[in-house]
């Protein structure tokens, strides 16, 4: 026991982000995890698409949404991650927001760093308005689809994120603690990507995935993913080190719980006025 106990705390100290490199070109875990996390995504709305007589659209159209749906992540998390964690400092910095270069004390490569959940998830959502309104689509119905599909993707892209060593959690003095060599400090800390992995991706699925076939309201699988997600996220955050740039904003909540609790709060919003406008005569 003492040895498995050892092997999972020190697990991350052994890990390689590098899949292959061959010369200057390397393919890193993460990556792959994002393509892994894309193609099931795609996979699942394939799957409901040709079993729910329901929705309509064309595989082409399915296709297109989610290109659609990939460019507004990137560039929305790119964004949300300027705007929400580290804003001052891209001001003084506008081009480093684009380009994969450090201006300040020389010109370093550093590759495209920092991107935000909550920020692409704001970019999918305005890049999949524009993709319906361009093709007569119905936004609910297109979001009644693709969001019970989304969460599963999260354990790939959380798995990414420890793989390469971030977002580590907090100090803890339990067991089930690692060692994140990334990290400041000897201490053990939180898998806190792990639990991600876990509550964000596959608990999260299997809720939205068994009761998408039971709400009838239009657009209403968004509303309990804003909260679900929201929800679960907030307490995780808890195990969750806040950036470093930013610490705790507001008392004791780090900016993650603060857009979380916006969220949970949209997500509310949204299915009341869902239904209101559904018992509208």
């Amino acid at each position: 026991m003492g040895d498995l106990l050892n092997w999972w705390q020190h697990l991350p100290e052994h890990m390689d982000p590098v899949l292959f490199q061959i010369g200057s070109f390397r393919l890193q875990y993460y990556g792959l995890m994002y393509i892994v996390a894309f193609a099931i995504t795609y996979g699942l709305a394939l799957y409901r698409l040709r079993r729910e007589a329901r929705f309509t659209i064309t595989v082409d159209q399915l296709q297109g949404l989610m290109t659609a749906m990939i460019l507004g992540l990137i560039v929305g998390a790119r964004l949300g991650y300027v705007l929400f964690y580290n804003f001052s400092y891209y001001l003084h910095h506008p081009l480093e927001i684009v380009l994969p270069f450090e201006f300040s004390g020389g010109i370093r490569f550093t590759g495209i760093t920092g991107m935000s959940y909550h920020g692409g998830l704001i970019g999918v959502v305005v890049a999949t308005i524009i993709f319906t309104r361009q093709n007569g689509l119905d936004f609910f119905h297109m979001a009644d689809l693709i969001v019970p599909c989304i969460p599963l993707g999260y354990t790939f892209g959380r798995l990414g994120n420890f793989i390469n060593g971030e977002l580590y959690g907090r100090v803890t003095t339990h067991p089930i603690g690692m060692f994140f060599p990334l990290a400041p400090g000897p201490e053990r800390r939180h898998p806190s990507q792990l639990y991600e992995a876990f509550f964000e991706g596959i608990v999260l699925f299997v809720i939205l995935w068994l009761v998408k076939g039971r709400v009838s309201t239009r657009g209403g699988m968004l509303g309990l993913y804003l909260m679900g997600y929201g929800l679960v996220r907030f307490c995780i955050e808890y195990a969750r080190e806040p950036d470093s740039q930013l610490g705790f904003v507001f008392l004791s909540f780090s900016m993650g719980q603060l857009l979380c609790m916006a969220m949970i709060l949209a997500g509310a919003t949204l299915i009341v006025v869902l239904r209101k406008s559904r018992q509208a005569p």
